[in-house]
């Protein structure tokens, strides 16, 4: 940054912060500049929460300060201010892919690392939700806080054969931890002996779990289906309440395609989501999926989907 700009920056900084004072509402909500300690640029948040860049540890990993969400920036704008720049990322504008992506890790050999370079990428390209396993729930929903990033986790996950008061159980902790929304495997063994009654308990069960505190989708694990059992899966899914119905694990082979996404839309209808997930991996894949009638998309690859780059072969 030049000399000019910095003092420029300042100069807009040191105005905002002072109508913010006159007023009485914070003590700062800028982003500090270089010619500011980081230890002195404070934001004092609705109910007198300080927030200190110095010891920010989100601050401090990812390089942002400034405002940190809604009610900052209704104050900002009370101020005087006409614009407010977002500091989390750049967010394409061209079509809105990225806000359909389940930014997806679910490895088991996951680090620390990884999922918080995942927190990074989804809160940087704001896509709908990281998807992750659940002991890694908590830690999303400290670093993605007021980015309007959601946090996913998988229930049953990947065989979908837990006991039905087992997944319910396990929704209920997710959300304990900061899951917004949960996806969780159908009973595939079940659903293929027609133990339909099952079937629907099993997913009732979840959608109790989280009624009203997150979104519940059902994976299908289509690969492992036949036309009929896809119908009725969708079908027995939108009966239990689910929010959307779900291609695939990713773990079993196979994964989403145009005909199961186009098959599973007639089914639920447009009242539900359908989510495509499994073998996503390029823009082209995902843009088939939403003709098709996807209204979110899971992938591992969301950072080359939105660049239209190429990505590799891989699971979750």
């Amino acid at each position: 940054m030049s000399s000019e700009r910095e003092q420029l920056v300042e100069l807009i900084t040191r105005q905002v912060m002072a109508a913010l004072n006159s007023q009485g509402t914070v003590a700062g909500a800028a982003r500090h500049v270089s010619n500011v300690p980081r230890a002195q640029v404070q934001t004092v948040a609705p109910g007198g929460v300080v927030h200190d860049p110095g010891t920010c540890e989100r601050c401090r990993n990812w390089g942002v300060t400034g405002t940190r969400g809604p009610e900052e920036t209704r104050m900002l704008a009370a101020a005087g201010a006409s614009r407010v720049v977002a500091t989390m990322g750049y967010c394409p504008e061209s079509d809105g892919l990225a806000s359909l992506i389940d930014h997806t890790l679910l490895k088991p050999d996951a680090t620390k690392e990884e999922v918080e370079q995942l927190c990074k990428e989804a809160a940087q390209f704001c896509f709908a939700s990281v998807c992750v396993n659940p002991n890694w729930v908590a830690l999303c929903r400290e670093l993605l806080r007021n980015t309007g990033v959601k946090v996913c986790t998988v229930i049953g996950f990947p065989l979908g054969a837990h006991l039905p008061d087992t997944k319910a159980y396990e929704t209920k902790r997710a959300i304990e931890q900061g899951a917004e929304e949960v996806d969780m495997v159908i009973n595939i063994g079940a659903l293929k002996s027609r133990d339909y009654a099952l079937v629907e308990q099993d997913i009732h069960g979840v959608v109790n779990a989280a009624s009203g505190r997150a979104l519940v989708k059902v994976i299908l694990e289509t690969s492992l289906l036949s036309r009929d059992e896809k119908v009725m899966g969708s079908t027995l899914s939108k009966a239990a309440g689910a929010d959307y119905v779900k291609t695939s694990t990713g773990f079993a082979g196979g994964g989403a395609t145009v005909e199961d996404i186009t098959l599973m839309r007639e089914t639920v209808g447009p009242e539900m989501g359908v989510k495509a997930s499994g073998g996503v991996r390029t823009r082209e894949d995902a843009e088939k999926m939403v003709a098709a009638g996807a209204t979110r998309l899971g992938a591992s690859a969301g950072v080359k989907i939105v660049r239209g780059e190429a990505a590799g072969e891989g699971k979750y």
